[in-house]
């Protein structure tokens, strides 16, 4: 389809063939409502809002420009079928109650990074010990994931199954040496008392 040089609508602006191959192009990048919005915003400026106009000017789906300005006149974005309705939900949308007993589990073991640096929580906690516990707690075992979902669903809820470390001891120093010798010549002390 061929445009003309300078296509002048109803809209305010003249638009030349290089632009609407340049607004085609920005288009056929997005997608979704991010496409519809952009489609619907250069249908408003260049086409006053017509869609039949914006089909014929931009090569667009009317019916998409449609939703598009309908999406920009009310504020409601649309949810296409795909997004909507399909795919599977994440366990924990699917067991709240055992989720909310995860996340218990967890922070009951559950230590802040020792640089604060994140936000994130270290816990001892391994996927099947959690797996064992929900168990105990009353989950059945249909209910319950494979240890390597159960990892994936505690990162998501933001902890890390690291081991934890422990305070470490203080490096060997000149007065601790004064100490063990003092205990030493108290021990020998109390050997010769004995004696």
């Amino acid at each position: 389809m061929e445009f003309k040089e300078n296509f002048s609508g109803q809209g305010s602006q003249k638009i030349s063939a290089q632009q609407i191959a340049d607004l085609r192009l920005a288009a056929a990048q997005m997608s979704g409502a991010q496409r519809r919005a952009f489609q619907a915003e250069m249908a408003e400026q260049y086409c006053a809002g017509n869609p039949r106009q914006a089909e014929r000017v931009f090569g667009w789906s009317r019916e998409t420009v449609e939703v598009g300005v309908a999406e920009r006149r009310t504020g409601v974005t649309c949810l296409g079928g795909q997004a909507a309705f399909s795919g599977r939900k994440r366990w924990e949308e699917q067991h709240p109650q055992a989720a909310e007993a995860l996340r218990a589990l967890a922070e009951a073991q559950a230590q802040q990074d020792p640089t604060f640096r994140t936000s994130l929580a270290y816990t001892r906690l391994t996927a099947k010990a959690a797996i064992a516990a929900l168990h105990a707690q009353g989950c059945g075992k249909k209910d319950l994931p494979a240890p390597s979902t159960m990892a994936s669903i505690l990162n998501r809820l933001g902890f890390r199954l690291r081991k934890v470390l422990k305070a470490k001891p203080q490096k060997k120093i000149v007065q601790t040496d004064a100490i063990f010798e003092n205990l030493k010549k108290r021990h020998l002390r109390a050997r010769h008392r004995e004696r």
